[in-house]
């Protein structure tokens, strides 16, 4: 998923696939190349619920809600920017498989493996779907806050997200260019595009659900990007340089989750 960091969740997986903004002030002081920090990370209060029972997954808390068998095979998921089919296997009695599609090719990979208290969720994932195929891959941990249900898997139930532990460099760095009129953005895994301020939108060049990047300046030290597909805002970032000019908040409002994460990028 390419523009990974934090943001829609897939059953206990955290994917995002726009969730470093692209937005810069100028060129004094947005410019230049940033790196998100996992550990300033706030993540959403939207619990992740999802159970593997009786041969069947279900996802409630996915938007959309997933619903399929969970035999390890393909299972058509329609509504989903990144892809269009997910396979679910239990792999032991405390573990569950995913796998995800698009156009029938393997896009992402995760797991979830609840420890042996039953009450933390770890999830990991590997993903190639970015500009340059780049392997990008997560770590993140869940607190049980709902018990699985009597006959479910073990991992299910429901999680509240408490710290992101890893997250592939290529998906954490960032560039910018403001030249005072356009806005400039671009990812180790390839992702870019050139926004003038207060223009229309325009497309995130490598980003594979078609996205379209808006910038605006919202005061003397933030922006803000809007982000659409098919003309529906799905990301609304906001961007807040520190006065020392050395670090940044970004505050990622996920408008079809109903979510808000927020963490902080260090100027490299």
């Amino acid at each position: 998923m390419s523009r990974i960091l934090i943001g829609a969740c897939i059953g206990a997986l955290c994917l995002s696939a726009a969730a470093v903004p692209a937005a810069a002030q100028n060129a004094a002081s947005f410019s230049g190349t940033w790196k998100g920090d996992i550990a300033s990370a706030k993540l959403p209060a939207k619990p992740d619920v999802f159970m593997l029972k009786d041969g069947r997954y279900s996802c409630s808390s996915c938007v959309p809600a997933v619903a399929v068998k969970a035999d390890g095979t393909a299972q058509a998921s329609p509504g989903h920017d990144y892809w269009d089919h997910i396979a679910v296997k239990p792999v032991d009695a405390r573990t569950i498989a995913y796998r995800y599609t698009r156009g029938g090719k393997v896009v992402t990979t995760s797991t979830d493996t609840v420890s042996p208290d039953g009450r933390t969720l770890t999830s990991r994932w590997r993903s190639t779907d970015n500009a340059k195929g780049v392997e990008q891959s997560g770590t993140k941990v869940e607190t049980r806050i709902g018990p699985a249900p009597a006959g479910a898997h073990a991992a299910s139930g429901s999680w509240r997200r408490e710290a992101i532990k890893a997250i592939s460099d290529s998906s954490l760095y960032l560039t910018l260019k403001d030249d005072g009129r356009a806005l400039t953005f671009s990812q180790p895994s390839g992702e870019t595009f050139t926004a003038r301020f207060g223009g229309p939108a325009v497309p995130i060049v490598g980003d594979p659900a078609r996205t379209m990047a808006q910038v605006r300046r919202a005061g003397p030290r933030t922006i803000v990007e809007t982000d659409t597909r098919d003309g529906k805002v799905v990301y609304v970032y906001t961007m807040t340089l520190a006065p020392d000019g050395r670090s940044i908040t970004m505050v990622n409002e996920d408008r079809r989750q109903g979510t808000k994460t927020q963490f902080v990028a260090h100027r490299q």
